[in-house]
Order: C-alpha cells, then sequence, then structure tokens
C-alpha cells in the first residue's frame, strides 16, 4: 500500500474535502482538492466551466490533470470530484496515484447535506434527491472498483473517519508461502516437526493477524510452479512482505529463489527444524540469499518471529 499519496473518492457531500484536510494536518502533507485544482487553472468554477463549456469538457480536464499528477508521481492527500472515478482509465490512473479510500454515503445523507447548495450543477434540478440516488447507482460500481479501502461514512463523525483512516493506512498486507509438505503438519516426522497440524498454524497466524491489526494471507503449494506464480503475483497486489518456507525447495530450486529476488520487498525464509543440524543436504538454502533473514529451528514460533521482522522493517521503510 503506497502511504505517501491518498487519494479520497466519493459521491458530493461524503465529506472528502473536510477529511483530506484534517488527514493533512494529522500526517502533515499536503492536501490538494482536484476540483479547486482545476478551478484555478481554468481561472473560473466548476460551475461555471459546466454552463460555458459543458460536462464532457470537464471530465477531459480531469481526466488530464491525473495524468500529470502520475507522471509527476504527485504525493499528498488528494480530494477529487465525485464523477471523476467514472471514467476507466480515470480509476487506472487513480490506483497509479497511490492509495484510493472510497467514503462511501447514502442518498438521503447527502441530500440533507446538499439541499441548500446552489453551487452543485448536476443537482440543478426539481427533484435532487432522485438525481442523487440515480447518479450513486450509476456510479457505484467505479467507486468501488478503484478503491483499496471502502468506509461507510453515513453517521460518523469527521474525527472518526479520521481516526479509522488512519487505522487503516497503517495495516500492513503480508504473505506467508508454505511450501511441499507443510499441510502434512501433524502427520509427518512429530519428533522432527511438532504434533501441531497445519489448521493450528493457519489459527496461530490469524491470530497474529488479528492482534497486529494487518492482512496477512497463506499459501500452501506441493507444485514448484504453484509457489513461483503465488510470489509474481505478489508483486502486483500489494503485498507488502512476504515469510517462506519452502520446503525442500529450499535446497534446490533456482526458479523459487530468482523469484524471490525479482521482487524487492521485504522476505523471510522460515524453517520449522533445525537445518543445521540435520542431515547434509538441509544445511544449503539456495533461497536464503534472496531474503532478507533466515529462521530455523523455532518450531511454529519461528513464523511469529518472522512476521515481527516484516513489521518492523516495514514500519522503518514507510
Amino acid at each position: 500500500m503506497n502511504r505517501e499519496t491518498i487519494i479520497l473518492v466519493g459521491f458530493m457531500g461524503s465529506g472528502k474535502t473536510t477529511v483530506g484536510l484534517r488527514l493533512s494536518y494529522k500526517l502533515r502533507v499536503p492536501v490538494e482538492d482536484t476540483d479547486r485544482l482545476i478551478e484555478r487553472r481554468e481561472g473560473c468554477t466548476v460551475k461555471e466551466i459546466f454552463a460555458s463549456q459543458g460536462e464532457a469538457y470537464f471530465r477531459s480536464l480531469e481526466t488530464a490533470l491525473l495524468r500529470e499528477m502520475a507522471e509527476k508521481k504527485r504525493k499528498g492527500i488528494f480530494s477529487v470530484g465525485g464523477g471523476t472515478p467514472v471514467e476507466p482509465q480515470n480509476r487506472e490512473l487513480l490506483r497509479q496515484l497511490g492509495t484510493v479510500i472510497y467514503l462511501r454515503v447514502r442518498p438521503e445523507t447527502v441530500y440533507e447535506r446538499l439541499k441548500e447548495d446552489t453551487t452543485r450543477p448536476l443537482l440543478q434540478c426539481e427533484d435532487p434527491l432522485r438525481r442523487i440516488r440515480e447518479l450513486l447507482e450509476s456510479r457505484q460500481e467505479a467507486y468501488e472498483s478503484c478503491a483499496d479501502i471502502i468506509l461507510d461514512v453515513d453517521g460518523m463523525g469527521i474525527d472518526e473517519i479520521q481516526e479509522t483512516i488512519m487505522k487503516e493506512i497503517r495495516k500492513m498486507k503480508l504473505l506467508v508461502i508454505n511450501g511441499p509438505n507443510i499441510n502434512f503438519l501433524g502427520i509427518r516426522e512429530k519428533d522432527v516437526y511438532g504434533r501441531e497440524d497445519y489448521q493450528y498454524l493457519l489459527d496461530m497466524i490469524q491470530k497474529k493477524a488479528t492482534e497486529t491489526g494487518n492482512e496477512i494471507l497463506v499459501f500452501q503449494s506441493n507444485h514448484e510452479g504453484a509457489i513461483i506464480d503465488r510470489i509474481q503475483e505478489a508483486y502486483f497486489d500489494g503485498t507488502e512482505g512476504i515469510v517462506i518456507n519452502p520446503g525442500a525447495y529450499t535446497h534446490y530450486s533456482y526458479a523459487i529463489r530468482d523469484a524471490l529476488a525479482s521482487i524487492t520487498i521485504p522476505k523471510v525464509e522460515v524453517h520449522i527444524s533445525d537445518i543445521m543440524n540435520r542431515e547434509e543436504f538441509r544445511k544449503v538454502s539456495v533461497t536464503e540469499k534472496a531474503c532478507d533473514r533466515q529462521i530455523y529451528g523455532q518450531g511454529l514460533e519461528g513464523y511469529l518471529q518472522a512476521i515481527n521482522f516484516l513489521i518492523q522493517r516495514i514500519r522503518k521503510t514507510s
């Protein structure tokens, strides 16, 4: 998750501008409203642009601005117009910019907030509540499809919204990968790997995720190619750190080693048993050098140690 840039999306009246200002004070980073940026560049208000040039022209200005921001890698907090995510190219640009947070709100809430506001060109009609419902329904999928985080903000005060967002952006996404035969814990060589089964390990990791407030996904496969595919997928899905127990692939899979080396997020190699006091072939790890740390001989506790290491490393660099 890119914590350096936060994009607030949502329908008009959802509180994007106010929330953006509060977050700016809290995080000590600049905040911009894309509507205001366009107004300054055009020398007139959004309402005047709609009246003189039409909505299509205004939407083209939004796209051009987002593309410029993405190219310049602008950082900070950005509140975007309610209709901005409707264009598919805009949704892609928003995701490129940073973490997209959708402030989801009910039509009735929007109406109560904006019923006296005459500056909203799309609501200048005989039945604004009906218009709000129609627009929200048509835009809902666009908002949700580009959002990394969705918050239902009806009934929430600004302080509560701010604190919820702060908790969410602190949340890390970690991945635990288990290689061949790890799923046979509790069955295989109990004197070496212990009597706890694989579900015990999954429950232990889930408890750690709850305690730390982070998202920790677990993947297991007995197939080399599937493990490589999952490592590569981590490059695209926002994973911030990997714990990997490659099992027997540790000792000869240069393909897994190359996959690990191809992504620069922190990685920890874990082994349940003390590999340095077992057979000679187990003392050799071709994947170790592609990781930031190796932990062995700590039993299942080694997974928790690896997760702690990743959390500390990510905090230092974020």
